[in-house]
């Protein structure tokens, strides 16, 4: 049992991945670094799995890193914040890389490592109670771990702003950098998007569903050049001749609904 996240899955493979540190708003320690890493793990050879949807409880999404921890670290040497910064990064990585669909369902606001959360995931939608902020140079830092993904998502000149003014931006600001899809006018709103993208998403090919995020992960920024035609054929050609490209196929040609859909 995790003190620090609730992890629960549907019959139909949905797993809700929720943070359970309200009386911090739910800041990041050590311990949910560690548990969220190895759940994210586990998920990931978890066949039944479909879905991800990674959420906070309370008021807040994610206020970032716990201060207890940061202040721990301030009085510790280079060697163990070596070792705790390499601790989040590959609780992030795990999180960018999962094989299957990740949806963060923001339910309220995200600071610091908790954009870097969001920006790991595939889909977003936030409350409109929702505000955002990289607080680091303010106190000092900088947002390297989490920073390239942040990065990849807003870009390099949302980031420029951001990381250096350390000021809050709107859902509506927030959307329009691309860190976020959509941002609802209601929380009813925004559980029925989630809701949405999942319907959407189980009706899809688990194989394609995960040969698309590592194709994806593969091409971006890389120049189309010979070995990346010689790479897309390749992926299309393995992804043709896949069992679940034929019962698709087939299904489709039939009107009918493939195995891997809701009945």
């Amino acid at each position: 049992m995790s003190d620090t996240i609730d992890c629960q899955m549907s019959s139909t493979g949905v797993v809700t991945l929720r943070l359970i540190r309200p009386e911090v708003c739910n800041a990041i320690n050590e311990i949910m670094v560690a548990e969220l890493t190895a759940t994210l793990a586990a998920i990931s050879q978890n066949p039944d799995a479909r879905v991800l949807v990674l959420t906070g409880t309370g008021r807040f999404f994610c206020a970032g890193t716990d201060h207890q921890w940061m202040l721990k670290g301030s009085q510790a040497g280079p060697d163990h914040n070596f070792e705790d910064a390499l601790h989040i990064a590959h609780l992030l990585r795990t999180l960018d890389r999962l094989p299957i669909p990740t949806i963060a369902h923001i339910n309220g606001p995200a600071i610091g490592m908790g954009i870097g959360l969001i920006s790991c995931c595939d889909m977003a939608v936030c409350s409109p109670e929702s505000w955002f902020c990289i607080p680091d140079t303010r106190l000092g830092l900088i947002p390297a771990v989490f920073g390239p993904y942040v990065i990849n998502k807003m870009g390099s000149s949302a980031a420029r702003r951001y990381f250096l003014s350390t000021e809050r931006f709107s859902p509506a600001a927030a959307q329009g950098l691309g860190l976020i899809h959509e941002c609802p006018a209601s929380d009813e709103e925004v559980s029925e998007q989630v809701a949405q993208w999942v319907r959407t998403i189980l009706h899809n090919s688990p194989h394609a569903l995960t040969a698309a995020k590592r194709f994806i992960t593969s091409v971006e920024h890389r120049p189309i050049d010979d070995a990346m035609l010689s790479d897309t054929a390749h992926r299309m050609a393995h992804i043709r001749s896949h069992e679940e490209a034929q019962a698709g196929l087939d299904a489709y040609l039939r009107q009918a609904s493939p195995d891997w859909a809701p009945k």
